[in-house]
């Protein structure tokens, strides 16, 4: 019999792979389904990247190999962007990495790394990448750094100088996911010191810094630290999941790590697609305030938060509303896993928070992936289930 390397047998289902398979089952059924699980725009691409991506594929330079680390072309527009994004200054040469979107460049970079039983320090809850495929994967151990609600789901900095004294390497995220938490100024400089100041590596991913809602602006750790690798990527701002581009930035020497390993593994983005990611990247006016149609996207997010928001109320669920992203984290009485599956059989999808960790119990997640009139009319479903009623009204004594 074949047997799995130690890495892989200690990883969980990957939550997503398994609700996809549910799901299917459902429609195969006739369930119409309402997914708000999992974050995958459902706007589309831009047409003037969709143009640019096809007007480089037309060229035949484009089909041979990229080089792993990326085109400098495209180096040279990510430090573009993040000078007039955060003005932060970047060397194209030795401080810019191009991944295959952000979610390969944060499972390798625990490779250039992580030595057999190192230890991470993983935000709880959060994205399941950091603790599966960055760690566990590569046979560190993860050490679990609880979020709070009562903290606003921000790291505590004295657990981490307790914790951090054993660890190599810490994984962060705001604005976050699932939380919807924002990080202010004064509290990502604290933790970059006690990064710091520890000799942490320091992981960021930054994905929804543009997603974000009325005056609030993210910024990017490297505002307060030289010390830090930040991950981005055009999937979320620009509505190209599917294209596969993002990008990691920060220092040389932790840049150099990830170019090594991704040299051995890939041989880069599509170049027709980095081409894209330049032209998306370059639409954002010097001031670094967002286009006008990111702008736009933003509003048809609100209006789908302010819509599940007042929705929920209805139901008797209550939670904080996000600046930030596009997912609204909800607590709910008992398992979150079991409201899940209640939710599921009415046909509406959200993840339980569980996925994201175990201080993710009592909580759900729900992505604004589906237009308006679907999220009104998957609140109108719970608000007519008896079930929903009775275990919100039960909870609620």
């Amino acid at each position: 019999m074949v047997e799995y390397s130690q890495g892989l047998e200690g990883l969980p289902p990957y939550l997503f792979a398994k609700m996809e398979s549910r799901i299917s089952e459902l429609r195969k059924k006739g369930v119409d389904i309402i997914s708000l699980g999992i974050g995958d725009p459902d706007l589309p691409t831009p047409g003037f990247i969709i143009d640019a991506i096809s007007d480089a594929l037309k060229d035949p330079k484009n089909h041979q190999y990229p080089t792993s680390q990326g085109e400098i072309e495209t180096r040279q527009a990510v430090s573009r962007w993040y000078k007039r994004r955060f003005k932060v200054d970047l060397d194209p040469e030795t401080e810019i990495s191009i991944t295959i979107g952000s979610k390969e460049g944060l499972a390798n970079i625990s490779r250039a790394f992580l030595n057999p039983g190192d230890k991470v320090l993983v935000p709880d809850p959060a994205y399941p990448v950091y603790r599966q495929a960055a760690t566990i994967l590569t046979n560190g151990i993860p050490i679990s750094l609880p979020l709070t609600e009562e903290n606003g789901f921000l790291p505590d900095l004295e657990f981490i100088k307790n914790q951090g004294r054993k660890a190599k390497m810490m994984f962060m995220n705001y604005p976050n996911n699932p939380t919807a938490a924002i990080a202010d100024r004064r509290s990502l400089k604290a933790l970059a010191q006690t990064a710091n100041d520890l000799g942490i590596i320091l992981v960021y991913d930054n994905a929804y810094s543009e997603f974000s809602f009325d005056d609030y602006k993210a910024p990017s750790i490297l505002e307060f630290t030289d010390n830090a690798i930040e991950f981005h990527s055009v999937s979320k701002t620009f509505n190209m999941t599917g294209h596969r581009i993002g990008m990691a930035v920060g220092h040389a020497d932790l840049i150099n790590g990830l170019r090594r390993v991704k040299s051995q593994l890939d041989s880069g983005a599509p170049k027709y697609i980095q081409h894209g990611a330049v032209v998306a990247l370059d639409s954002y006016p010097r001031s670094g305030t967002k286009p006008e149609f990111v702008t736009r996207n933003m509003s048809v997010y609100q209006k789908r938060r302010d819509a599940l928001i007042k929705g929920l109320a209805k139901c008797g669920l209550k939670c904080q509303v996000p600046k930030a992203t596009f997912y609204v984290w909800v607590g709910v009485p008992g398992s979150g896993a079991d409201f899940c599956d209640i939710l599921l059989n009415m046909g509406v999808v959200a993840t339980p928070g569980t996925g994201f960790g175990e201080h993710g119990e009592g909580y759900i997640r729900f992505a604004l992936t589906q237009p308006e009139a679907r999220i009104k009319e998957a609140v109108q479903r719970m608000t007519a289930s008896k079930e929903i009623a009775k275990i919100i009204t039960k909870g609620g004594k």
